[in-house]
């Protein structure tokens, strides 16, 4: 039997500082010492097939599917190492796993030098006069402290995970490596199965066997498809396809926006196997039966019966388990209530699985059974029920848990998390604009022209790295990263947006500002990882 697959905001950030060698006012640090982040920010939903497929997760984003004879479970998500963006995952609701991510570059420009002073009438914060003026002169305590932020976020890899096999539709199929393993335990079980049925065939049986591993994995991917698709036609865009040591995965970005069409996207891929099961089967009509085809053909017919059996269980990660959620959903008209449901029936049906399938595979339902030598029967049928039930048991818990999380989501909102900032010329002494920010109550520096136009931000790390006594000697020019479109994100952003436009351009700091284009004030990557890790933190 192939095992499963899984489918896979707080207050202001103000830090008081200590006193400042030689006259240098403390650096402004990155981490908040009064600031109560309340964001989360979790992957998607999942579909996948297990061990047919499973899809993992309710309520997640992105949305994963997976499909097989059996898939790995890929319902978790977490923030990137390091100080970044959080991902995810995940996956992560889950019809696949979290992108890994890599350092991003932060190219250094200097920005350009201005004579005039720079004007500080375009920063507001929080509707308050504007940083720099000394908007919290009256609280001696709220002084700021820049300090070594995070390192650089970490961009995204490329969708990846293994051989590029194509791109259908625009979507990456990656063949991972676990998948040449279970390919070559394919080839030896059914090669002994071969043995007993065509003994004729002799080692020739074992290319006969290589054949069926293959055509099996491509059903898999016609299961994995059919959720693609779908997906593309309801506008859920897709990151890529993987087939791997449990069956497939489909790694959808986004959860399905109605009960719906979340049933639908479900549907497919256990519709699908059992099209192919039917197709199969016509074709085995017109074989001769003991051939090498029609054993192929009927070997095919009846695993992608298996597959689809399995994965119309109404359980999380399966198939089946997002069927129901999509209709406790429609019921109740709340998504969580679905994934609690169908999370928990999970949970029992790795219970069921855990007990019941050795029990089953003894009895006399599936036939005689053949002679267990010194056990091994046994134990194969026990390691093969553990698998399976630790990977509908985990992929049910993950989806639960992404759902809680994407309840809190919209908590994370870029206004609560900026930071209050003061403008500086670019050849502002490091050390007058950090005495400045010390006076303004601010943790950030933008750098801007005569007209007050933002030109690049002062980067935390860099600040850090220069020594007190070399302060007043430095332009926060040299300091700073130019802005690009992407560094500009607006205060209005908040949950699955704000992290959109931040995984969409990687930095350390990002420039908010108001629909009017005034400076709001800056956002750490470091912040917004601090929020995603208390959600991730808060208990269910």
């Amino acid at each position: 039997m192939v095992g499963p697959s899984g489918h896979a905001g707080g207050g202001e950030s103000r830090a008081a500082s200590g006193s400042a060698a030689d006259g240098v006012p403390p650096a402004v640090t990155g981490s908040a010492a009064d600031s109560e982040p309340s964001a989360s920010a979790g992957p998607a939903a999942g579909h996948g097939i297990v061990g047919p497929s499973g899809h993992a997760g309710g309520g997640e984003s992105p949305v994963a599917t997976g499909s097989a004879g059996g898939g790995e479970p890929s319902a978790s998500a977490g923030p990137a190492a390091g100080h970044g963006t959080p991902a995810s995952t995940e996956p992560s609701a889950h019809h696949g796993t979290p992108t890994p991510t890599e350092p991003a570059a932060a190219p250094r420009v200097p920005a350009r030098t201005s004579p005039s002073p720079a004007p500080a009438s375009r920063m507001r914060r929080n509707g308050q006069e504007p940083s720099g003026t000394g908007g919290d002169r009256d609280d001696p305590e709220r002084t700021a402290e820049v300090s070594s932020g995070g390192k650089p976020p970490r961009r995204p890899k490329e969708p990846g995970g293994g051989i590029l096999m194509g791109r259908p539709f625009g979507v990456p199929v990656y063949v991972a490596p676990s998948w040449f393993l279970v390919a070559a335990l394919i080839t030896w079980v059914f090669g002994g199965q071969l043995d007993r049925v065509l003994p004729e065939l002799g080692v020739a049986r074992y290319l006969v066997s290589l054949f069926f591993a293959v055509a099996f994995y491509a059903s898999v991917l016609v299961h994995e498809l059919a959720h693609t698709i779908a997906a593309l036609r309801f506008k859920l865009p897709v990151r890529k396809i993987q087939l791997q040591f449990f069956g497939g995965v489909s790694e959808i970005e986004k959860e399905s926006e109605t009960p719906g069409r979340e049933f639908v996207l479900a549907f497919v891929g256990p519709l699908l196997s059992l099209v192919l099961a039917a197709v199969f089967y016509l074709a085995l009509q017109g074989v001769e039966p003991g051939t090498v085809p029609g054993v192929l053909l009927a070997g095919l017919m009846i695993s992608n019966v298996i597959v689809a059996a399995f994965n119309l269980l109404p359980g999380l990660p399966l198939d089946g388990g997002r069927m129901l959620r999509a209709v406790v959903w429609k019921i109740t008209g709340k998504p969580m209530a679905g994934t609690v449901a169908a999370a928990w029936v999970g949970r029992a049906l790795a219970v069921s699985v855990l007990i019941g399938l050795p029990l089953l595979t003894h009895s006399e339902l599936l036939g005689a059974g053949t002679e267990d030598f010194g056990g091994m029967n046994t134990v194969t049928d026990a390691l093969l029920a553990a698998i399976l039930a630790a990977i509908i048991w985990t992929g049910a818990g993950n989806s639960l848990r992404m759902a809680r999380l994407r309840e809190h989501l919209p908590e994370l909102r870029a206004r609560s998390l900026t930071r209050r900032a003061v403008p500086v010329q670019t050849d502002t002494p490091l050390s007058e604009a950090l005495r400045r920010a010390n006076a303004a109550g601010a943790r950030a520096l933008v750098v801007v022209d005569a007209d007050g136009e933002p030109l690049s931000l002062v980067r935390e790390a860099a600040i850090v790295g220069v020594p007190e006594h070399r302060r007043p000697w430095v332009a926060v020019s040299g300091l700073a990263q130019e802005l690009s479109d992407g560094m500009r994100v607006s205060a209005e952003l908040a949950g699955e947006d704000l992290l959109d436009a931040l995984r969409a351009t990687p930095a350390t700091e990002y420039l908010v500002v108001e629909e009017s284009g005034e400076i709001f004030g800056v956002l750490s990557a470091a912040d917004v990882e601090r929020a995603f890790v208390k959600a991730m933190a808060r208990p269910n």
